[in-house]
């Protein structure tokens, strides 16, 4: 079958090409703005990318699946629906070609989705279970975001984004999951909900499809998951991040190294390569699922230690002139504020220069104005690319001495180059490509 994927460079949807491209379909996809490392996944794969939404490939594909990012409007789903063409949406296609019949773990919450799901998918690797998987990301141990296999178990990284311009529901909805995560929960979305308890009702939703039989794990320590519950459960619930449930205690400052216990009962002590207490509350989670799944906590615990990290999660993108260069795809002032301390306790007295990019639709509302300042405290200096469509005022919001604003990359470029000297580490953060600005950056360095 001729598969055409509208909004194939999205890590969901270019995830779901290398699926339906696995199951013996003929791929071709879609979009604007296409950027590693999903760009290069595609080609690696083989399967060609049209730049824009003009129109269809001749011949006219089979069926055709369209992604969030697409609205009414758009010439091409114009198209698709004047022509009355097959279409469904990148949820629903995953639901009915890949997660049907399958022992399916849903990792949920606003922040830590991706690196749960690539925890869990290394544990089951490494015990044997060789699952499939669909991750918002790139784990490094194995080079894809998405992969199946003959394994019954698969890991999906369920996202409450909306489904489609067709289908408004979470997405996580249609994956009717036998475990499913609740990593966290805050407000983002500002484009799809109204608030909290909007959100909350959606995960609600998740909560009313996961079987009797099957498991629910949750943040112990976030109130609004608390709220969830307390509207309805009806499946077992274990926690993280709760003295009756997994618990970790540090033994090293930067969460590098932690001693993990269940209940009261300690299992033993992990040394891995992530930092930041964030992580460790991630390694928690994947463990409870992963012993869900059937994999003893200290083969798990062993698993983490050889856990590689995920592309774009404070990977180190490299080291020019005694200046290190790192990328990470926070947007959302909790993910920042983690992620600067996760650095700064690696780093110890070195100096951390935070480079942002308000790119979400969140956070170009303005939605996180008032606390998008206080995340980037702990860094030395901040540096913020904010064009002049951005709709709110970015230098009254900030109101810090060591921030600095730019309207354009060039300029955000030559004054982080001016600025920079040798011992610094500079976190890039963005959910989008930044117009390049680490292999910029770099070469900029090797240059000056």
């Amino acid at each position: 079958m001729r598969i055409h994927i509208l909004g194939i460079a999205g890590t969901f949807m270019g995830g779901l090409a290398l699926l339906a491209r696995s199951l013996g379909h003929d791929v071709t996809g879609a979009d604007r703005g296409i950027y590693p490392p999903m760009s290069d996944q595609l080609e690696a794969a083989g399967i060609a990318v049209t730049e824009g939404y003009e129109t269809l490939p001749d011949p006219v594909p089979d069926f055709i699946v369209i992604g969030n990012a697409l609205s009414r409007g758009n010439p091409v789903v114009e198209q698709v629906l004047n022509r009355g063409l097959p279409f469904i949406s990148g949820p629903q296609w995953l639901a009915e070609h890949v997660l049907r019949d399958r022992f399916v773990i849903a990792v949920a919450g606003t922040h830590g989705k991706t690196t749960v799901s690539s925890l869990i998918a290394w544990i089951l690797e490494e015990a044997g279970l060789h699952p499939g998987f669909l991750i918002g990301g790139v784990p490094c141990n194995f080079g894809v975001s998405a992969r199946l296999c003959d394994s019954s178990f698969f890991v999906v990284e369920a996202d409450e984004y909306d489904t489609a311009f067709f289908d408004k529901r979470a997405k996580f909805v249609h994956y009717r999951p036998r475990v499913a995560v609740l990593n966290n929960l805050e407000f983002d979305h500002a484009d799809i909900y109204p608030d909290l308890a909007a959100i909350e009702r959606q995960f609600q939703h998740l909560l009313r499809i996961v079987p009797g039989e099957g498991q629910v794990l949750v943040n112990g320590a976030d109130e609004a998951l608390g709220r969830v519950l307390a509207a309805g459960v009806w499946s077992p619930v274990e926690y993280f991040s709760r003295p009756d449930g997994w618990q970790a205690r540090l033994l090293a400052p930067d969460g590098s190294a932690f001693e993990v216990s269940f209940a009261g009962h300690v299992y033993g002590t992990v040394a891995w390569s992530l930092v930041g207490q964030h992580n460790v509350a991630n390694a928690l989670a994947a463990l409870g699922a992963a012993r869900f799944a059937g994999v003893p906590p200290l083969t798990a615990m062993r698993a983490l230690e050889t856990f590689q990290g995920v592309k774009r999660r404070l990977e180190l993108r490299g080291t020019v002139a005694g200046i290190t260069v790192y990328d990470d795809f926070a947007h959302h002032p909790t993910a920042i504020r983690a992620t600067i301390g996760a650095l700064k306790a690696r780093v110890g007295g070195h100096r951390v220069l935070a480079v942002l990019e308000p790119r979400s639709n969140t956070m170009r509302q303005g939605v996180h104005r008032t606390t998008l300042g206080p995340s980037l405290e702990e860094a030395d200096a901040v540096f913020i690319y904010a064009p002049a469509d951005i709709g709110w005022d970015v230098e009254a919001a900030l109101g810090q001495a060591h921030a600095h604003v730019y309207r354009t990359h060039e300029a955000l470029l030559s004054g982080l180059v001016a600025y920079a000297r040798a011992g610094d580490h500079i976190l890039i953060m963005s959910n989008g490509g930044f117009a390049n600005l680490h292999a910029r950056l770099l070469a900029a360095f090797s240059t000056s």
